[in-house]
């Protein structure tokens, strides 16, 4: 099955080159990596032994952080090195893991030769992919070379349920040749194993994304606050926003300025490349605004576009109120503990089925609020900045979210 799978691969990449050659001509980040996706990967370091960590991208990165710290210090001679796929899961890993990593490279495609290539070059122990990652190449030759091969923070939605029973015959044996497949609910685990993991390797560990922790001193945090000059204003994120939301996002900050002058607004686009697009909605506006590129701050300006990498779960800790994106889209939201971790209240749209999990026991601690249109959104937003007995409450009720749901990175370094 495997052997058939490797030969359509193959002629599906044959045939479709010269669309994969329009989009590595039109979208830079198609081509990030290529050459060590295809399999040429060079490493000559050797240690006690190796250890891969996979995190596909930004969200993936910064889910892995703490347990890639951990599993360092516990295992200061292992050899670490950190995969992704996408370039900006690259950028944000070489800024925060670089110090714990090895090497920091990307993950192959899942033809034999490259994952042949990747396997022959690293010579890995063990390799930890976070969430739901499935390469049937891959997972092969891992399970054939001996590899152990882990799932971590695993996580199926009732969307990907229903598409992967389309392929279950296929996927079942795959699931199988994973050593320990460690999933974030009861849930999760369940439609896995319905798919055909074994029961007896799949686990429930919780999530990794509550064993994050305030990574910034007061110095640091006072040096943002210099920086983009927040002192006399309440400042109201919109987190990760993909197309459609900007607007919305707009009309609430508008409703919001109309009553309280210190409201500002910093936006934060999901994806570079609509960096542009944002920048026009805003222009289109009353709304004087800067570039956080430009160091421009928030005494010249009402809007600030977060348009650098590696910022954003920063800035959370200066902001007053947090919108996390993707929940008014099909995207199915974003990860809104990377506020709630510096005590700010969250808002979101309905969409959310991507962190489902973590929202209801936001929503049954009350520190998170879902809003189904934009007109709940406007009324949330402007209770938060007027009732500071609802905005307290929010805040101090994040913290315990926190203090209740740690302990999966423990759990995972004890079973692996």
């Amino acid at each position: 099955m495997i052997f058939i799978y490797n030969i359509v691969v193959i002629v599906l990449a044959i045939i479709l080159l010269p669309v994969i050659l329009i989009a590595f001509i039109i979208q830079p980040k198609f081509r990030a990596g290529f050459k060590e996706k295809i399999g040429f990967y060079t490493y000559d370091k050797k240690g006690n032994k190796t250890v891969i960590f996979h995190a596909v991208s930004v969200g993936e990165v910064n889910a892995i952080k703490e347990l890639v710290k951990e599993y360092k210090i516990k295992n200061p001679s292992d050899v670490i090195i950190i995969t992704t796929t996408t370039a900006t899961g690259q950028e944000i890993a070489k800024k925060s893991l670089i110090q714990y990593a090895d090497k920091i490279t990307y993950f192959p495609y899942d033809f034999f030769f490259s994952v042949l290539s990747f396997f022959n070059t690293y010579k890995p122990e063990k390799i930890i992919i976070a969430e739901t990652e499935i390469w049937p190449c891959f997972i092969s030759l891992a399970k054939l070379k001996g590899i152990k091969v882990y799932t971590v923070n695993g996580r199926i939605s009732p969307k990907s349920f229903n598409g992967y029973k389309k392929i279950k015959l296929f996927i079942a044996p795959i699931l199988k040749k994973y050593e320990k497949i460690f999933m974030q609910s009861k849930d999760d685990a369940q439609r896995l194993i319905n798919l055909g993991a074994d029961k007896n390797t799949t686990e429930i560990m919780g999530n990794l994304k509550f064993d994050i922790s305030q990574n910034l001193d007061k110095g640091q945090i006072d040096k943002y606050i210099n920086q983009l000059k927040t002192s006399n204003y309440r400042i109201f994120i919109a987190a990760s926003t993909h197309k459609g939301e900007d607007e919305i996002v707009l009309e609430v900050y508008k409703k919001l300025k109309e009553k309280y002058a210190d409201a500002k607004l910093l936006i934060a686009p999901r994806h570079p490349q609509r960096y542009n697009e944002v920048i026009d909605l805003i222009s289109s506006t009353r709304f004087k605004y800067g570039k956080r590129s430009l160091n421009d701050n928030f005494d010249d300006n009402d809007v600030i576009l977060l348009d650098t990498m590696g910022e954003l779960s920063i800035l959370f800790s200066i902001c007053y109120l947090a919108f996390i994106g993707g929940s008014f889209s099909s995207t199915g939201g974003h990860n809104p503990l990377e506020a709630s971790i510096w005590e700010k209240p969250v808002i979101s749209g309905p969409c959310i089925f991507n962190f489902k999990d973590v929202y209801k026991i936001e929503i049954e601690k009350k520190c998170a609020i879902i809003v189904n249109n934009k007109d709940e959104f406007i009324n949330e937003a402007i209770s938060f900045y007027s009732d500071k007995n609802k905005y307290e409450k929010y805040c101090k009720n994040a913290k315990t979210v926190f203090d209740e749901n740690r302990g999966a990175i423990s759990y995972v370094l004890q079973r692996i």
